[in-house]
C-alpha cells in the first residue's frame, strides 16, 4: 500500500517538475545514438528516455524520429548515468531557489491516533523533510499522539514564462471530433510525450474540449530548418508486377523509379525478385478524427503477429493506414484503424480497450485495503430478541439493503482469499448521520485505504466525498446512479435512468425494421414521450385520461391505433400500476392473427412489478425493458452463499458480491482504481456488470446495462448494445 501511495506522490511531483521544465525537439539524423544526442544537449540518456517512453535503452534510433529533449533536467540520485551527468547553471540556480523558499506563516496540527508523517505531509501538501525541518524533535523522536506540530505554509510558486523554444513547438487548437489519440497519431508522438508537454491533461478527463490549446512539437517539414527527410525502403518485386502498377502504388513516376534503380535498364526491365529502393509511402493527408477512425496504443512486448490477431486486421492493411510502422513497432505508438472495426472491438472514446482477464492478471503482492460504510443502525437494534430484530429489518429498508450488500461482500472477500489475495476490510456503521461519519473518519488514517464502499444516503455520501477528497480516495456508491455532488472521486455503480432509457432506445433502433411505434405516457413522463418521438419520427402517442380518482386510456382509441399491416411496438411510460394494468389488458385482448403487439418501457419501476400485473400478459406481449441487473442462476456464488448463510441471496446480496468482487480484483491488479478504470472496459459477474466512464468533474458513471424480455413465462437476457458513447 505504501509503495502505491509513494508512486502517486511521485507522479504528482513529476507533474509539477514538468511545468517548470524547458524542452526542445530533435529530429534524429542518420548515425546518431542516444548517447551522442545526450552529449549534444548536455543531458543524460536517462532523462531523454524518461520523456520519450516509446524508446528503450539499447534501441537503434531511426532517422527523422522526433525526440523531446529536457534542457534543464539534472540527474536524479537514482540516475544510472549520474557519473556522466553535469548540472547546468540553470539547474543549480533552481536548486538554490528551492533552498531559499521560506514559509510565510505557520499553523498548528495536533497529532491524532494512527497518523503518520506521510499522511500529515500529504494533507498539508508539504514534504516530510519540511515537517522535520520545522519540528526538530521529529529527527530523534517518533511521531506520537497529542504532539503539536508547526505546519509551514509557503507562498505560491509563480510559473515561469517562455519555457518552450517557440521554434521547436507550436500551439495546437483542438478541432471538433478530435481526441488525444487522433492528435498524437497526427503528430507521430506517444501519449506519454503529449502528457509531458501538457501535464494538465493528466488531471482531467480523457475528453478534449473544442478549442482547447495544446503544446506540441512542430512536425518535420513545418519549418525551413526541419524539412522532412525522405525515407526509403527495400521492395522485392513480385510476379507479374508492372512499372505502371508500381508507380501508382507508390505515387511516383516510372522515370523516378528508374532514376532510383538504374539496374532496371541494365537488366532490360522490371524482373520478378528484383530488389528496388523506393520511397516510403506517405501518410494520407485526409482528416484524422474520431469520426473517421478509431485508435489503438501499442503495448510493450507486442509483436506484429499478436497485434494483427488482436485487432482483426491484416498487416498490409495496417501498414497502409500507418506507414510509420515501416520503422518498426514501438510501445506507445498510436495506430489508426477503420471506424467499422468498432463493431468487433471494445471501444471507448474512440480508443480500443485491451480486454484484460482480471483473474489472470492479479498480483498477489497487492493487498487491497478497503473501508465499508453502511447504515446498519446497530444502536437501534435489540439484539437480545430475534423477533424484535426481524421486525426492525422488515421495517427499515436501509438496514435490509445494508445486510444484503454486506453479506454479498463477505462472500466476495472469501472468494479473493481462495485466489490467494490478502484483503483488509474495515466496516463501519454510518447510523444515517453525516455528523457520526465525520467523527468516524476523523479517527481513521484515510491515506492507508485504497477505496471506500458506501455510503447509501446522498447527504452522507457528500460528507464522505468531502473528507476523502484530500487523499484522492475513490468512493464506490453501491446504490446511487447520480447526485448533485461534483466530485471526480465517486464511482456511481448504478446506471442512471437516462442511461437506461438511451440503451433501450438504442436497442429498438438497432432491431427495428418497419414496426409502428406508439408511446403511452402519463403527465409525469411527458418528457420521455418527447424524447421517443424525436428519436423515432412518426411515432404516434395516445393521451392518458387522468383525474384525482383514476388513470386510464381510451380502449377504443388504443385499439383503433393498432396497425394490422405492421407489427406494433407500444412503449408504456408511467409509475402508476393502474395504468400498466389497464394497458396490458387492452393490448392482450387486441392480439390476433392480424394484429401483432410487443410492449416496451424505458423505465421498469415498481409499477410493473405490482401484484395486480399479470405475468402471463407480460409474457404474451414479450414485454422488453432495460435493467441494471439480470436473473441469477444456480452458480458458484449462490452455492457459496447458501453454505455460509443457509438461505438464498436477494438482489442486494448479489450486487454486494459483484461490486466488491469487481473492486477487489481491480485493486489486486493495480492498487489505483482511477488508473485501472482507464485501462479496463466492461466487467461482468453473477448478476451485474460494470463499465465506468468519467464525466468531467462529476465522477465515474456505470454505462453497463441489460436488455431483458418476458418470454414463455420466463425473463431472458437479450443481446447487449455497444457501450461506446
Amino acid at each position: 500500500m505504501m509503495k502505491a501511495l509513494n508512486f502517486l506522490v511521485f507522479l504528482l511531483f513529476f507533474a509539477f517538475q514538468v511545468q517548470a521544465q524547458q524542452f526542445k525537439t530533435h529530429a534524429v539524423k542518420e548515425g546518431e545514438t542516444l548517447y551522442s544526442i545526450s552529449k549534444l544537449y548536455r543531458v543524460t540518456p536517462y532523462n531523454i528516455l524518461k520523456y520519450n517512453k516509446e524508446l528503450k535503452q539499447g534501441d537503434v534510433l531511426k532517422p527523422n524520429t522526433i525526440l523531446v529533449i529536457p534542457l534543464q533536467e539534472a540527474a536524479s540520485v537514482s540516475d544510472p548515468f549520474e557519473e556522466l551527468a553535469k548540472k547546468t547553471p540553470d539547474a543549480t540556480k533552481k536548486i538554490v531557489q528551492e533552498e531559499e523558499r521560506k514559509p510565510i506563516r505557520f499553523r498548528t496540527h495536533r497529532v491524532r491516533k494512527k497518523e503518520t508523517l506521510y499522511g500529515i505531509s500529504r494533507r498539508y501538501e508539504i514534504t516530510e523533510d519540511d515537517l522535520k525541518r520545522y519540528n526538530k524533535e521529529l529527527y530523534s523522536t517518533p511521531l506520537q499522539k497529542g504532539m503539536r506540530l508547526r505546519i509551514p505554509e509557503f507562498p505560491e510558486i509563480e510559473e515561469e514564462e517562455d519555457l518552450y523554444n517557440s521554434e521547436d513547438f507550436e500551439t495546437y487548437t483542438v478541432a471538433p471530433k478530435e481526441t488525444r489519440w487522433s492528435i498524437a497519431h497526427k503528430y507521430g508522438i506517444t501519449i506519454d510525450s503529449m502528457l509531458a508537454l501538457n501535464p494538465s491533461l493528466e488531471e482531467s478527463t480523457n475528453h478534449l474540449a473544442i478549442g482547447q490549446e495544446l503544446l506540441l512539437p512542430r512536425r518535420p517539414g513545418s519549418t525551413v530548418d526541419g524539412q522532412e527527410v525522405q525515407i526509403y525502403e527495400s521492395y522485392t518485386v513480385p510476379a507479374k508486377k508492372t512499372m505502371y502498377s508500381l508507380s501508382g502504388e507508390y505515387g511516383i513516376t516510372s522515370e523516378e523509379i528508374i532514376r532510383l534503380n538504374p539496374a532496371i535498364l541494365d537488366q532490360g526491365g522490371l524482373k520478378e525478385g528484383m530488389v528496388l529502393r523506393l520511397p516510403v509511402k506517405k501518410v494520407q493527408t485526409e482528416e484524422v478524427n474520431a469520426e473517421n477512425y478509431i485508435f489503438y496504443e501499442v503495448k510493450p512486448k507486442q509483436t506484429e503477429f499478436s497485434l494483427t490477431r488482436k485487432l482483426g486486421i491484416g498487416y498490409s492493411e495496417l501498414l497502409a493506414l500507418n506507414p510509420e510502422l515501416n520503422r518498426g513497432l514501438k510501445a506507445g505508438m498510436i495506430l489508426k484503424l477503420p471506424r467499422e472495426k468498432a463493431g468487433t472491438l471494445e471501444v471507448r472514446n474512440s480508443l480500443v480497450l485491451d480486454k484484460i482477464n482480471l483473474l489472470d492478471s492479479i498480483r498477489r503482492v497487492n493487498r487491497p485495503r478497503v473501508m465499508v460504510l453502511l447504515p446498519f443502525r446497530i444502536n437501534r437494534l435489540n439484539l437480545d430478541s430475534i423477533a424484535a430484530t426481524e421486525r426492525a429489518i422488515n421495517r427499515s429498508n436501509a438496514l435490509k439493503y445494508s445486510l444484503g450488500l454486506y453479506s454479498g461482500a463477505l462472500v466476495a472477500v472469501d472468494s479473493l482469499a481462495d485466489l490467494g489475495i490478502s484483503v483488509n476490510v474495515r466496516t463501519f456503521d454510518t447510523e444515517l448521520s453525516p455528523t457520526h461519519v465525520r467523527t468516524l473518519l476523523a479517527r481513521e488514517d484515510l491515506s492507508a485505504y485504497q477505496a471506500i464502499i458506501g455510503p447509501l444516503q446522498a447527504d452522507v455520501l457528500k460528507e464522505v466525498a468531502r473528507l476523502a477528497e484530500p487523499y484522492n480516495l475513490p468512493i464506490v456508491a453501491p446504490l446511487s446512479s447520480r447526485s448533485d455532488l461534483q466530485s471526480p472521486h465517486v464511482f456511481f455503480s448504478v446506471p442512471s435512468d437516462s442511461i437506461l432509457r438511451n440503451k433501450m432506445l438504442d436497442y429498438m433502433a438497432s432491431t427495428r425494421t418497419d414496426e409502428q411505434i406508439i408511446v403511452i405516457s402519463d403527465a409525469k413522463n411527458d418528457t420521455t414521450r418527447a424524447i421517443v418521438q424525436k428519436r423515432f419520427p412518426g411515432t404516434r402517442s395516445l393521451k392518458v385520461i387522468e383525474n384525482e380518482k383514476n388513470i386510464a386510456v381510451d380502449i377504443e382509441a388504443l385499439t383503433n391505433m393498432l396497425s394490422i399491416e405492421k407489427d406494433n411496438w407500444v412503449l408504456v411510460e408511467t409509475d402508476n400500476f393502474k395504468l400498466v394494468s389497464s394497458v396490458t389488458s387492452i393490448l392482450n385482448s387486441a392480439i390476433s392473427d392480424t394484429t401483432r403487439v410487443r410492449m416496451f418501457t424505458t423505465n421498469k419501476n415498481k409499477a410493473f412489478e405490482n401484484e395486480v400485473i399479470s405475468v402471463s400478459h407480460l409474457s404474451k406481449l414479450n414485454f422488453t425493458y432495460p435493467s441494471i441487473d439480470r436473473e441469477v442462476s444456480n452458480n458458484a456464488f449462490v452455492r457459496r452463499y447458501r453454505n455460509r448463510f443457509g438461505g438464498e441471496p436477494d438482489k442486494y446480496a448479489v450486487r454486494g458480491f459483484d461490486l466488491t468482487y469487481d473492486l477487489l480484483l481491480k485493486l489486486a491488479f493495480k492498487p489505483d482504481l482511477f488508473t485501472v478504470s482507464n485501462l479496463i472496459g466492461l466487467t461482468e459477474y453473477t448478476g451485474n456488470k460494470f463499465d465506468y466512464t468519467r464525466m468531467l468533474s462529476s465522477g465515474y458513471f456505470n454505462l453497463a446495462t441489460y436488455i431483458m424480455k418476458y418470454e414463455n413465462m420466463r425473463v431472458v437476457q437479450l443481446n447487449p448494445v455497444s457501450n461506446d458513447l
